[in-house]
């Protein structure tokens, strides 16, 4: 009795590959299993994802409700501080420096420190934005935090708060459809006189 080795074994490693398109005789039929015509039985055809024949897409059917602020949101290069002790001591640190060191890709985008992890070098930093627990980490360290311009850099002020007020109260002697006073005019006005006027 043969064993599956033995039947196997005879066996080619490589099969041979499926000749699609030969006529009948290739074992596919005339289509080749791509059915009648149309443009998934042509060669090289591409039909994007969620494409309905021509119909309109059900992405386009769909109302389109809410904001998104992905157009106009800002992008930055992110850079942590932990990053930067590869620097050497009073080295100042701008764009093309990180771009040279690899921490950014190019200067596309504008760059952003954020405080993770601890800095332990005393670094004068120029970037564009910092978080806070990154400028308190490169103060403490004798850095100075400086803008991409090389100006000192600042926080924005915070903005105010809208407080809404209470409605004015009116008094109960004011009626609602009574007049407001004329102003007094700078002229005073002459006195009129039953007179009459002479011709």
């Amino acid at each position: 009795m043969s064993s599956i080795q033995d039947i196997t074994s005879s066996v080619p490693r490589n099969k041979k590959s499926q000749r699609k398109g030969r006529g009948e005789s290739s074992g596919r039929g005339k289509t080749s299993g791509r059915g009648n015509k149309g443009s998934k039985a042509r060669v090289g055809t591409y039909i994007k994802r969620g494409y309905e024949g021509g119909q309109t897409p059900i992405f386009r059917r769909f109302p389109k409700r809410g904001f998104s602020n992905h157009d106009f949101e800002r992008d930055f290069y992110i850079v942590n501080v932990e990053d930067l002790n590869g620097f050497a001591e009073g080295t100042i640190v701008d764009q093309p420096t990180l771009v040279e060191a690899g921490l950014v890709p190019d200067d596309k985008l504008p760059v952003k420190i954020l405080g993770n992890g601890q800095l332990t070098r005393k670094l004068t930093i120029q970037a564009t934005k910092y978080s806070k627990s990154a400028f308190e980490l490169i103060g403490k360290t004798g850095g100075i935090a400086q803008t991409s311009k090389g100006e000192v850099f600042a926080f924005p002020k915070p903005k105010k708060k809208f407080i809404k007020r209470d409605p004015v109260k009116k008094a109960k002697g004011d009626e609602a459809g009574a007049e407001a006073p004329k102003p007094e005019s700078g002229k005073a006005e002459a006195p009129k006189s039953d007179a009459p006027k002479a011709e």
